[in-house]
């Protein structure tokens, strides 16, 4: 599967209702991002029509001089490749999502990831923040693709404000930091508007009067 060909458009049959003229459907690729275990897997897997693609493998004691275990355990796998999922996110709207493997050494693989890409969302764990910095310095530095951070409210974990978390990721003011919960369908979808929002917005400074808002 070419990671990179699903930025188009495509006519679709009309339905009951609707004109003969069809509706034109956008089917857009977004990119979800972040350190080793920081819930990518889980939020593609939550809001994914489809049965969500995975290439994981098991994680042994002979790999933990190479990946970054988390303390205290809790995670077998480790995804190798990417993560891949489908949603409607409005009835003209269609995303792909393409989850980036956590782990440094396939960092490699991320360029592909993101060719073609509308924009990404980065999420991070406070437990763990230095995980979340690599990520957010690969979109801000090398790569041009708008993205979001999203915090990723795991149980149990000990509650920090946004403006916090922002001074603590020296997040720059003008990119969205939001809070999700990548266990909820409704909390991962509410996540991927704010960012088709954000883009929208962005494309509307570049070349006024030419969007058309889907959230």
């Amino acid at each position: 599967m070419d990671s990179s060909g699903y930025r188009s458009e495509r006519a679709v049959e009309p339905s009951e209702g609707e004109t003969d003229a069809g509706l034109l459907t956008v089917s857009a690729k977004i990119v979800i991002a972040g350190g080793f275990g920081v819930g990518k897997t889980t939020f593609v897997g939550s809001v994914s029509e489809v049965p969500p693609l995975n290439t994981e493998a098991w994680m042994t004691e002979a790999g933990s001089g190479v990946d970054d275990l988390p303390p205290g355990g809790g995670k077998s796998t480790t995804t190798v490749a990417m993560d891949f999922g489908r949603i409607t996110l409005h009835s003209d709207l269609l995303l792909y999502l393409f989850g980036t493997p956590g782990q440094a050494r396939f960092w490699f693989l991320w360029d592909d990831l993101s060719r073609g890409a509308l924009g990404a969302i980065v999420l991070v764990d406070t437990a763990r923040i230095d995980q979340s910095f690599a990520a957010i310095n690969y979109f801000e530095n090398d790569s041009d693709l708008p993205f979001i951070v999203a915090v990723n409210r795991f149980d149990g974990e000990i509650h920090h404000e946004l403006d916090e978390i922002r001074d603590a990721l020296a997040l720059s003011p003008d990119i969205p930091l939001i809070t999700c919960d990548a266990r909820e369908p409704a909390s991962t979808a509410a996540a991927l508007r704010e960012l088709v929002s954000y883009t929208l917005s962005l494309a509307e400074l570049s070349e006024p009067g030419r969007v058309r808002a889907h959230a």
